[in-house]
């Protein structure tokens, strides 16, 4: 549990199938309720190599599971989930993502609860369900099945709440993946294994299928002063590291593995340009709006995103950076240059300042706590 004074009884058990660690949106839910009056568990799971999650003014629990992957381990967690939420109190549950849904719904139906869901994607428009149809149909029909009986949704953006209305016609609360108000404060280059005088791109993120990294490694021999810091831990880490050290850019690419959300925050404001480069591969990239891109205006770092409409909008919107129109190495290194450019002679820095502050959590924090109120108190 976390170390913090003393174990309550919680009022709110927020549920997801993450360890933890990286998970900022989830942390900055925990605080905004705790702030509100709540006693707050925070629900994952470990695995063999997950960090500490540090110090929390919250408690939380992590389950030990046999299983870590594929549907056996969706399985094995739900059953899980589901036991805990039969057997312990709480007021309200709130499952994160359709993965933890099948659990906080059959729970809420036995006991009597109201189900809030937090849609951080559209979960069967993953690029990683696009070539297995008999998958993706599965977790569409749960889909089908489930969110009609939510009692409240939340989402990250625009987009995917329109989806959810046209075909659900469930009204979801937008609440982007805005920072907390605090500044993020830059470590040392040495930390991160970063050598000096060279400047820096960095990707924060999943290293997931479709998310752009090839383009960004295949782009390296464009810029011979530049160093791509890679942060974050997926499936295709391993792929990923072959492929730079095929190109032999090795001296050029950092890898820095699985990072806590406060030691990525000290990470981010010593890159030159941050970059979220998802492909177009099915509605849920399509539609998303990453942490990261907030992280980065956050840091005062200009922005380099892909030609998606909730990435581009704020882009555009906002002039903190630009849109990658041609997916080819030598537009994106064209692209980085025009940007370094601008960043060197202060283009970027007003508009990232204006930016910085409207892309705050508290915008959304009371939101949350009148989405939240009603929800509790018709709660046994």
């Amino acid at each position: 549990m976390a170390q913090s004074a003393k174990k309550k009884i919680p009022d709110i058990i927020l549920c997801v199938s993450n360890d933890l660690t990286a998970d900022q949106r989830l942390h900055k839910m925990s605080l905004s309720l705790q702030e509100a009056g709540y006693n707050v568990l925070l629900l994952g799971r470990k695995k063999r190599q997950s960090l500490h999650p540090g110090y929390r003014t919250y408690d939380y629990k992590r389950l030990n599971l046999i299983f870590s992957r594929k549907a056996i381990f969706y399985a094995e967690y739900n059953i899980r989930l589901l036991l805990y939420l039969l057997v312990h109190p709480y007021k309200l549950a709130i499952a994160n993502d359709l993965d933890t849904l099948p659990a906080v719904w059959l729970a809420a139906l036995l006991r009597n609860k109201k189900i809030l869901f937090d849609s951080h994607e559209l979960f069967s428009e993953v690029p990683e369900l696009q070539n297995r149809p008999r998958i993706k149909n599965f977790w569409r029909k749960l889909e089908d099945k489930l969110i009609p009986q939510i009692d409240a949704g939340i989402t990250v953006s625009s987009s995917i709440a329109d989806y959810y209305l046209d075909r659900y016609e469930k009204k979801f609360t937008v609440l982007p993946n805005y920072p907390q108000e605090h500044n993020f404060i830059a470590g040392n280059l040495d930390q991160f294994g970063i050598p000096p005088r060279r400047k820096i791109m960095l990707y924060q993120g999943a290293l997931n299928k479709s998310r752009g990294l090839e383009l960004m490694i295949n782009t390296m021999p464009l810029l011979p002063d530049w160093i791509l810091v890679i942060a974050g831990t997926g499936d295709l880490e391993k792929e990923l590291k072959s492929l730079a050290k095929k190109k032999n850019q090795n001296n050029q690419i950092i890898f820095t593995g699985q990072l806590n959300f406060e030691t990525l925050q000290s990470l981010t404001p010593l890159a030159n340009i941050g970059l979220s480069l998802e492909e177009d591969a099915g509605l849920n990239y399509r539609f998303a709006l990453p942490n990261k891109i907030f992280d980065y205006v956050k840091a005062q770092i200009p922005v380099i995103v892909s030609d998606l409409p909730e990435m581009a909008r704020i882009v555009n919107n906002f002039h903190v950076g630009e849109v990658l129109k041609y997916r080819t190495p030598e537009d994106l290194a064209s692209l980085i240059k025009k940007v370094q450019a601008g960043n060197e002679n202060i283009f970027y820095q007003y508009y990232l300042n204006e930016a910085a502050r409207h892309f705050i959590w508290s915008n959304n924090q009371k939101k949350l706590q009148n989405l939240i109120k009603p929800l509790i108190l018709q709660c046994n």
